[in-house]
């Protein structure tokens, strides 16, 4: 990651950054913010006439160079900030970071009274935006190394650029779990990987079940959708238990490190990304990782369903009756409804073992999200209207997106079965919402204290887009630290 320093002097201005507001009223002009850094002679001056020149307006990622041969600093940058909120400080440090991926080190002058959320904001969008993943040196890479951030008192903002970090490490680190081709990423690997980054934490304790476990004690979803791969399933419980916890909350996520869709095999083109399709168990690790490393004051439980659904002759069938966790049935027609499935088993074990105080899932579930929600955002369900706020809440602030989403009574008689307690893929309702109802189904006297994310369309970008960078997104760690933060 990019290396940032907070400094009350800037020790170097070979290229510095001076922001840009917009004009008080809709018909003033832009001009430059005002900072406490000393700067040359002549620079403040020559910034403002530059923004009328240049036709800045100030808005968040606008960037405006200008060259100055044999003058110090050699090259100087103009940065739209917006209004100066966290969200406009975010979009600035992701275009930044891709304005300047020439330059080789760059000094940042902020506005004199810059509050905490702005500087987390350029923080993350800094390093979000500067995000690569490659499995191979050709190409070309940025040079940009290192952002000095000028300030006042760098002292108070040292525990915000702290949690800007841990932030976006985790998020670069479920981008990269995500983005991994399963050739690589089977649910062993998935779960090594977990294992390195968890060993010697204090409080944090982790336990990986194979395949003889999940049998031994009734996963049969698991073992259901995992049973055609060569590659053995596993569960990933991860526990954050730190000794001031006054709240305990149990978070699970979809990990299916490659989806063909089983025996209903899907088309090529809906095939080729389904390395991503375990970027919810990717989000929730990530972010009870970042929670230990922040020593948030929240019992967190992650619980991650691993499985490769692949075809062979001991793949699940359509038309099969699973038995998971606890002894609920379900008739599954379609097995590349496959997700659900392994997610009841993990939902039937949180409730019946850990009896959290707050449950919450996430899922690359159905393409119904896209299809209901376009590609940004996603789809979020529960009946408990302060959680669904709250939540909300949380993914609004950290700059992700999702829209809350009905459960609506009538649509649960799609999920009968003649031959099971549940049908787990009815051809009936809507997409989303009855993937929702379903596993709501599993979460016993937790119903009122559930909630459900299918975050399968903002999952991936297909293109860079403010903090945002080609490939897998990270979508969802961000937002749960941001919420868990708030429990605290």
């Amino acid at each position: 990651m990019l290396a940032i320093r907070l400094l009350a002097e800037p020790d170097r201005l070979d290229t510095l950054v001076l922001p840009v507001w917009p004009g008080p009223g809709d018909d003033d002009p832009a001009r430059p913010a005002p900072t406490a850094a000393t700067l040359p002679d002549g620079v403040v001056e020559e910034a403002a006439a530059l923004v009328p020149a240049a036709r800045l307006t100030g808005r968040p990622g606008e960037v405006q160079a200008q060259l100055r041969p044999g003058r110090d600093p050699g090259r100087l940058l103009l940065l739209g900030v917006g209004e100066g909120d966290e969200a406009g400080w975010r979009t600035a440090g992701a275009a930044l970071a891709r304005a300047g991926k020439d330059e080789t080190h760059i000094t940042l002058a902020m506005p004199a009274e810059v509050t905490p959320a702005a500087v987390r904001g350029l923080v993350e969008g800094l390093l979000l935006a500067s995000y690569r993943f490659r499995l191979t040196d050709a190409g070309s890479t940025p040079a940009l190394a290192g952002v000095d951030v000028v300030v006042a008192d760098p002292d108070a903002y040292t525990a915000v650029v702290e949690l800007a970090r841990t932030t976006a490490r985790m998020t670069r680190f479920a981008r990269d779990l995500t983005n991994t081709p399963s050739s690589t990423k089977n649910p062993e690997w998935f779960a090594d990987q977990v294992a390195t980054l968890a060993a010697d934490v204090p409080d944090l304790h982790l336990r990986v079940r194979g395949p003889d476990e999940l049998a031994a004690e009734g996963f049969g979803g698991i073992l259901a959708v995992g049973g055609g791969s060569a590659s053995g399933p596993r569960l990933v419980e991860l526990d954050w238990r730190p000794a001031d916890a006054r709240i305990h909350v149990v978070l699970v996520g979809k990990g299916i490190t490659f989806d063909t869709g089983g025996i209903s095999i899907k088309p090529v083109a809906s095939m080729k990304l389904m390395r991503k399709d375990m970027a919810g168990a990717a989000a929730v690790v990530a972010a009870t990782l970042g929670a230990a490393a922040l020593r948030l004051p929240v019992r967190v439980t992650t619980l991650a369903p691993l499985a490769e659904n692949m075809l062979s002759g001991s793949a699940f069938r359509p038309g099969d009756i699973i038995r998971h966790y606890g002894g609920t049935t379900s008739e599954t027609t379609n097995s590349d409804a496959e997700g659900r499935l392994v997610l009841a088993d993990a939902l039937g074990y949180a409730v019946a073992e850990l009896k959290p105080d707050l449950l919450v899932d996430l899922a690359t579930l159905t393409g119904a999200n896209a299809v209901a929600l376009g590609k940004r955002m996603g789809a979020l369900y529960s009946d408990n209207e302060g959680l669904a706020a709250d939540v909300l809440a949380a993914i609004s602030a950290a700059g992700e997106a999702a829209w809350r989403m009905p459960l609506p009574a009538d649509y649960a008689e799609h999920l009968g079965s003649e031959l099971a307690d549940l049908h787990s893929s009815p051809d009936r309702g809507a997409g989303s919402v009855m993937a929702a109802l379903y596993l709501r189904e599993f979460t016993g006297g937790l119903r009122d204290r559930w909630l459900h994310v299918d975050m399968s369309a903002p999952s991936w970008a297909d293109g860079d887009d403010a903090e945002l960078t080609r490939g897998a997104t990270g979508w969802g760690v961000r937002s749960l630290l941001r919420w868990l933060g708030s429990l605290g």
